[in-house]
């Protein structure tokens, strides 16, 4: 199970963190992505890392405002997301697979859901 959480509302140029809690099975050696879909618009596969050796994979739209991580021990996904803007608004899902970091990112393809969190940046 995934649970997504930090959510929220937040200025055009802040930040959030997301969290994705994973229970019943261990992080590694899962790839954990987040997923988002902003209204009317297909899913977008936002950014994913290899919880065994720490590879990151961002989309374009996020490279250089967004970070990845996660800490195992915590059994736990992170996603910092700074420079916010306005285009960023969406449902953000996390997820976790076993196709591989890059393979997720672009086919959005993953074994395991959580539930969407909020993120709705003002301009």
């Amino acid at each position: 199970q995934l649970q997504a959480s930090g959510g929220g509302l937040v200025q055009s140029g802040g930040s959030l963190r997301l969290s994705c809690a994973l229970s019943g099975f261990p992080l590694d050696p899962y790839a954990i992505g987040w997923v988002r879909q902003a209204p009317g618009k297909e899913r977008e596969g936002v950014s994913c890392i290899s919880t065994s050796d720490g590879t990151t994979y961002y989309a374009d739209s996020v490279k250089g405002r967004f970070t990845i991580s996660s800490d195992n021990a915590k059994n736990t996904g992170y996603l910092e997301m700074n420079s916010l803007k306005p285009e960023d608004t969406a449902v953000y899902y996390c997820a976790a697979g076993l196709r591989g970091s890059e393979y997720s990112l672009k086919n959005n393809e993953y074994d395991y859901w959580g539930q969407g969190t909020q993120v709705t940046v003002s301009s």
